[in-house]
């Protein structure tokens, strides 16, 4: 169900990370984002009519920034960390009790939000890995809160879009694998572009709570605004 086009005033966090630098240069671009407040650690270096910033060193305590969180009908969350070469321990406080804490802060504040997660291709709560398990457990505790959407993005590999500057290095080798990857397996290949239009088209949507895998996120990008 399609509602009326309304203001939307978005929160990105992880915009120093290629995900979030992904999404924010999409919402930038967008006629259907009207304001983007992104909560960052260092600045992002992105200077835009429609952005703020705000610079915060512990994503623990988000409790000083309250007053300046409310307002926002939507949050894309992109901040996250690898479990590679992490203890067990870390890599739960830095992806389930992190998001948490933001998620739980900001339903609060804002009973309307659209909550878009990135998680990953692969997630199981009940899956062999760890790292998997615990992104599932994030997600099935975020469709539990009080916003009036939440969307688990799935993306396997994401080909980036210019002018992206936070991009690994070894994506300028593998970048080239992206064609024949979407042709033989679409479900596991999207473009940076195909996910942040997708998370811009569920404020399109009303009351959902949905798991996007690749081939979802392909299709909700092609939605119409």
């Amino acid at each position: 169900m399609r509602k009326t086009r309304a203001i939307n005033n978005v929160i990105i966090t992880g915009s120093t990370g290629m995900v979030g630098e992904g999404v924010l240069i999409q919402c930038l671009n967008s006629p259907e984002v009207d304001s983007v407040l992104v909560i960052n650690r260092k600045p992002c270096g992105y200077i835009h009519a429609k952005l703020k910033e705000i610079i915060h060193q512990d994503f623990f305590n988000f409790s000083p920034l309250e007053d300046q969180l409310k307002g926002y009908n939507a949050c894309f969350f992109c901040l996250g960390i690898s479990s590679i070469g992490v203890d067990d321990d870390t890599y739960y406080k830095m992806t389930y009790t992190l998001t948490m804490h933001i998620a739980e802060t900001l339903s609060k504040l804002n009973h309307d939000m659209t909550f878009c997660y990135v998680s990953g291709s692969g997630t199981n709560e009940n899956g062999r890995m760890k790292w998997a398990r615990v992104k599932g457990k994030t997600e099935k505790d975020l469709m539990k809160l009080p916003f009036e959407q939440v969307y688990n993005f799935r993306p396997g590999f994401i080909k980036p879009v210019a002018p992206q500057k936070y991009v690994h290095k070894f994506y300028s080798y593998i970048n080239w694998v992206f064609p024949i990857g979407r042709a033989i397996y679409p479900d596991g290949f999207c473009t940076m572009a195909e996910l942040g239009n997708a998370m811009i088209n569920t404020l399109s949507h009303n009351n959902e709570r949905r798991i996007l895998e690749g081939k979802d996120i392909i299709k909700l990008a092609k939605e119409p605004s």
